[in-house]
């Protein structure tokens, strides 16, 4: 019994020295950044660009799946429907 306590405690502790250590190179970490403008500002642009990147080609896959589902359905000849994608694939396939 007084063996498994003295093991708790002695992981708790070792736990908390983990968590602080942790804890200030993260907060150093970011002082560092923050302290470099350059490195912030190339870190931010790279982010960015890559979101935007990103952004642009799951528009573009998913649309393209839209349009061949939308081309699916006028092939069934749904008279109401049919017509109505038709107009909209003819106008995106316009521009």
């Amino acid at each position: 019994m007084f063996r498994k306590n003295k093991m708790e405690k002695l992981l708790l502790k070792n736990l908390e020295q983990l968590n602080r250590t942790l804890t200030k190179n993260n907060i150093l970490e970011i002082a560092e950044l923050l302290g470099n403008k350059k490195q912030l500002l190339l870190r931010n642009l790279l982010s960015g660009m890559a979101k935007g990147i990103g952004i642009g080609i799951g528009f573009t896959i998913l649309t393209a799946v839209l349009l061949i589902i939308l081309q699916k359905i006028v092939m069934l000849n749904i008279p109401v429907i049919g017509d109505y994608i038709a107009d909209i694939i003819k106008i995106v396939e316009s521009k």
